[in-house]
């Protein structure tokens, strides 16, 4: 009777973790028990990252930003070219411009000392880049945890989903859209762009051709970003406090002084107009907006339960 008795309870022990695997669901509480120093962990590598180059804390939102827009937060992004796969990371809207993969691997190691085998890539992005926006003062928000690593990506899915700078604002509503995102959520994640900098070749045009742009301003960049060569010379997104997370980069829109294309087309006689217009004097109801928008952002379509694995080193597949 011991015997079977045992025997029942170990299947149903294995049924209960089967069901659990399949009905697994993100939480804050994910690692309490298995890796409980995972948050602080992070926190002070990203801090120190960003005390040493104050741009990180954009660069590592951008890269959550770009995992989360394809195939959805599941550490895609990290994965690096080898003879046998191709990643996102070549892409047009990452190629030469992605960074802060050194950090994520940093603290990736440090994870593993502490607790092998345990955390997710997606998971430590998706703690690093809200990380990352509070060291520039801005709002945090609760990660919840529990994503898995996919061992694929997709180059062509990165070339096609990410937002692009050229677009306008009919363009950048459907894009979103596609996310799940409304027109409302939309502006307020396009906020991220208070902090960061830009390639010349993503704003060139816009700063040599367009008229709905201070000139002033315009003069100012084109001396970073002549008409031909500079391709990478780089132009703080916000050109007001581009290293604090703020609401300076509404009121750059307002007086026509934004950087891209994309971000201009928010404030462009157009139906965002009004909603540019609240974040430009209300910095609680942005940070608000925000933070929630960026919850919904890293719960796009994560591998749960059983699904993909959890690598041992975020740039290739175990």
């Amino acid at each position: 009777m011991a015997i079977t008795a045992f025997s029942f309870l170990t299947r149903l022990m294995f049924a209960l973790v089967v069901i659990g695997a399949a009905n697994a669901q993100l939480s804050p509480y994910f690692y309490s028990s298995t890796c409980p120093n995972l948050l602080s962990i992070i926190r002070k590598a990203v801090n120190h990252a960003v005390s040493l180059d104050l741009r990180m804390g954009a660069s590592l939102l951008r890269l959550h930003f770009h995992d989360c827009f394809v195939n959805g937060c599941d550490a895609s992004v990290l994965l690096a070219d080898t003879a046998n796969f191709t990643g996102e990371q070549t892409a047009f809207p990452n190629n030469n411009s992605l960074r802060g993969f050194d950090v994520i691997n940093n603290i990736k190691s440090q994870v593993e000392q502490a607790c092998p085998g345990i955390v997710s890539c997606a998971d430590i992005l998706a703690v690093a880049a809200r990380d990352g926006v509070v060291a520039l003062n801005g709002p945090s928000w609760t990660v919840a945890l529990g994503r898995r690593d996919s061992t694929t990506a997709s180059l062509s899915a990165a070339n096609s989903q990410i937002p692009a700078p050229t677009m306008n604002l009919s363009a950048l509503i459907t894009s979103f859209s596609n996310k799940g995102f409304n027109a409302r959520e939309l502006v307020a994640l396009s906020g991220s762009h208070t902090i960061g900098k830009a390639r010349c070749t993503t704003f060139r045009n816009r700063i040599y051709n367009e008229t709905n742009i201070n000139g002033l301003f315009a003069a100012t960049v084109q001396a970073n970003c002549p008409r031909t060569g500079g391709d990478n010379n780089l132009s703080p997104l916000d050109f007001v406090s581009p290293t604090v997370f703020d609401i300076n980069y509404f009121k750059n829109l307002i007086s026509m002084r934004g950087l891209l294309h994309s971000d201009q087309q928010l404030f462009n006689n157009g139906s965002t107009d009004a909603q540019v217009r609240a974040y430009s004097t209300n910095s609680a109801a942005f940070f608000n907006d925000f933070a929630n928008a960026m919850v919904k952002m890293s719960n796009l379509s994560p591998l749960l339960g059983n699904n993909g694995q959890v690598r041992r080193n975020c740039s290739r597949t175990n």
